[in-house]
């Protein structure tokens, strides 16, 4: 399959999407997406790809960057330590030794969160998220966690193919592969104006 058109992919974004402006960043965000997409997926449903592009917009407030979760030292440790404020949660995410719930907080273009997601996540990846959970923040890294992620049910057990296949098209239901219907709608919009974004060189 012949490679994305991307002088034809930003020139309709940046109206569509951006406010008829793209930053160097968002342009370097979008670019390391399609340069992991592109080797490993080209042959898979350009909707995978468009859903992803749809979340990540989402959940990076646009900047097309990987971002840390919001929130600092005492929020991540209330939120997912085992002796936090919610320590079925920290059970639930792997988080079983002191500092987990701070040491594996959300990163990335989808907020990779839980030693348990992160061990995961190293063996898709082939980067070492464990020792090293920075790394999750390279946009390469977080390129392929998106991608992968989204396409083995690495997240909540749902993946693209149970709402994108041959015989199914559901913009809003898929928001289920990351965070239930949280904002469902709305990410279906965003989604489906990148995949009116992508087309081919010829």
């Amino acid at each position: 399959m012949s490679n994305i058109n991307r002088k034809f992919f930003f020139d309709q974004l940046r109206n569509q999407l951006f406010g008829g402006k793209l930053s160097k960043s968002q342009i370097d965000g979008l670019n390391a997406l399609l340069n992991v997409w592109e080797p490993s997926h080209a042959t898979k449903d350009d909707r995978w790809l468009a859903y992803a592009l749809g979340t990540a917009y989402h959940e990076v407030a646009f900047t097309m960057q990987p971002i840390h979760e919001k929130g600092g030292s005492k929020y991540f440790f209330s939120m997912y330590d085992k002796d936090g404020n919610r320590p079925k949660v920290a059970a639930d995410l792997g988080n079983t030794q002191k500092g987990d719930g701070i040491r594996f907080h959300g990163r990335g273009y989808v907020q990779l969160t839980g030693r348990a997601n992160y061990t995961k996540a190293k063996a898709l990846v082939d980067a070492d998220l464990v020792d090293k959970p920075d790394l999750a923040l390279d946009p390469a890294n977080a390129s392929k966690i998106l991608f992968t992620g989204m396409e083995t049910g690495l997240f909540t057990g749902k993946k693209f193919s149970d709402y994108f296949n041959k015989k199914t098209e559901d913009w809003i239901q898929a928001r289920r592969i990351i965070n239930k219907l949280d904002k469902a709608p709305q990410i279906a919009a965003y989604a489906k104006r990148f995949y009116g974004a992508i087309s081919y060189t010829t």
